[in-house]
């Protein structure tokens, strides 16, 4: 009971974190920013204590960090295209570097020090090509469309467990993560589809206009789309996730969160939704 309690009172708090941000450009960039630099800092941890390669910690995590306000920055025109060059150097470091390091495996610890930047610094930065949109008025912040990704993930992750608690009897993907069922998933995106067309009314009723929404011009079943794009692609994040997890022979990520592991624990899903939202999002707009 101990647990639940803590679980639960750690999850408020989590969600309130994410929400309260978005309120603000300026919060959702230093928000996320520490996430981005939080969970780089934890996955270079853990692929340095499996002891198979060894990758510049601070390095990686520094330019995570500078990548996602960069990012930030050039989408919300605040800084030109050249606010990337010094990350561009701190790439061709990261690769020179193994020429000094004398590293019993070069190549793995490239792939590692790039795969901290792919799998974590890149999605998250995404965020900001959701929430800065261009318009004939210039640049405007939308937190409907990057907050709606967070909102998808835990209805999905809800309607997964609640289903799949009371249905589940096939397993979804039983060699990396024997607790998902078809069930569960088939439910959690039931409940994502009618949280889409909550969403929908939220978008064209401006019910958070003073919070700086503006009306995406998604329909009804664009929104549905999204919601189903979300479902899928943050499926296959945790499923990536436990993958990278059970491959170094740990549990959970981290114990920053009690109750819930590390920061890649709670933002798993997200890696694989956001980027994929992204995609959609202008696929729509280029139609």
């Amino acid at each position: 009971m101990n647990n639940f309690i803590v679980r639960t009172i750690t999850g408020v708090l989590f969600v309130a974190a994410v929400v309260i941000c978005f309120l603000r450009p300026m919060a959702m960039t230093l928000f996320f920013a520490l996430v981005t630099g939080m969970a780089i800092w934890e996955f270079t941890g853990l692929v340095n204590d499996s002891g198979r390669v060894a990758v510049n910690r601070f390095i990686c995590t520094a330019a995570g960090v500078f990548f996602f306000i960069a990012v930030a920055g050039f989408c919300s025109d605040l800084t030109p295209s050249s606010v990337f060059i010094p990350y561009l150097l701190t790439v061709v470091y990261l690769f020179c570097a193994g020429l000094f390091t004398r590293s019993a495996d070069p190549i793995s610890d490239w792939a590692y020090s790039m795969l901290s930047q792919m799998y974590i610094a890149l999605p998250l930065s995404c965020l900001s090509v959701l929430a800065f949109r261009y318009t004939i008025d210039g640049v405007q912040y939308n937190l409907l469309l990057p907050l709606s990704i967070f909102v998808f993930l835990w209805m999905n992750d809800t309607g997964a467990y609640c289903t799949g608690s009371l249905l589940g009897r096939h397993k979804l993907f039983p060699r990396v993560s024997p607790g998902k069922s078809w069930e569960g998933s088939i439910g959690g995106a039931l409940i994502v589809v009618l949280v889409s067309l909550l969403m929908s009314w939220v978008d064209t009723s401006h019910l958070l206009a003073p919070f700086g929404a503006t009306e995406t011009g998604l329909s009804l079943l664009e929104w549905v789309g999204l919601g189903l794009v979300v479902v899928i692609f943050g499926t296959l994040g945790d499923l990536v996730e436990s993958l990278f997890k059970r491959t170094l022979g740990i549990k959970d990520s981290g114990n920053i969160l009690p109750g819930h592991g590390g920061i890649l624990d709670r933002f798993d899903s997200s890696l694989m939704a956001i980027p994929a939202s992204v995609v959609y999002i202008y696929t729509l707009t280029a139609v």
